[in-house]
């Protein structure tokens, strides 16, 4: 337990929380998976291009305007509820993201009617490579439980204070484990992937995620202000099993 400041939310092992219902939880949730969806569903597939001053014309996939906000939410959701519950999530998004591969692949495999012309566009969209579905979901699956881990474990060393120290910190590391293993697994040895175009890849994408974060911190202390004085709790994962291969809390 540590004190707090009467008014303030009350700081409390993340244990003693035990199943207590909390009124935002599922909203964080929800929103948490819904975006991993959507940044894989509608940001993956297109490559974008922005004209840069002194440099021209600069490529990025579109899924990285919104892909970091999971990691923001991420955060979120460790800061405030702990890191069990981050944990619970992180499983939620893993299965959806499952399910979503799953039925994308059914759908462009069903044989069309002969009336219906959008075939091609539904495979150019939704048909994934499988090497690249594999690489993403083992991707975010270890990036989003090496971040929850980090910040769980700086809040407790931290005693909860600098709280961007460990919302950029963890994201550097998390971002960091999410680029080594997606874009190797997915592009090592593909064909037009040169291991010097991997590593450049690599490097940009995670220097990007990195400093969305850090352009975000000022909605990720309003958010997880908000929350926590509405929930009135600040939770600690002093004594918390931080094993990924766990559903309860």
């Amino acid at each position: 337990m540590h004190g707090v400041e009467q008014g303030q939310p009350v700081a409390v092992e993340a244990g003693a929380l035990g199943a207590r219902p909390l009124r935002y939880f599922d909203f964080v949730m929800a929103a948490f998976v819904t975006i991993l969806l959507l940044s894989n569903v509608l940001g993956a597939g297109k490559v974008a291009v922005i004209d840069l001053p002194l440099i021209g014309l600069w490529p990025f996939g579109a899924g990285i305007l919104f892909f970091p906000l999971g990691y923001v939410l991420g955060d979120v959701l460790t800061e405030v509820y702990g890191y069990a519950r981050a944990r619970r999530c992180i499983w939620a998004g893993t299965a959806a993201l499952l399910f979503m591969a799953f039925m994308s692949w059914v759908v462009v495999k069903l044989p069309p009617a002969a009336t219906w012309g959008g075939q091609a566009a539904y495979e150019q969209v939704f048909g994934q490579v499988p090497r690249i579905v594999f690489a993403s979901i083992t991707a975010f699956w270890a990036g989003e439980f090496a971040n929850s881990y980090v910040l769980a474990r700086m809040k407790v060393w931290s005693k909860g204070k600098h709280l961007w120290t460990r919302t950029i910190g963890s994201t550097v590391v998390g971002q960091g484990v999410d680029s080594l293993l997606f874009y190797p697994l997915a592009f090592w040895g593909a064909e037009g992937w040169t291991h010097d175009l991997v590593l450049k890849v690599l490097v940009t994408q995670w220097v990007l995620k990195v400093s969305w974060e850090v352009l975000l911190t000022p909605v990720t202390y309003a958010v997880v202000g908000f929350l926590k004085r509405r929930e009135g709790v600040d939770v600690y994962d002093e004594r918390t099993d931080f094993t990924p291969f766990k559903a309860g809390l």
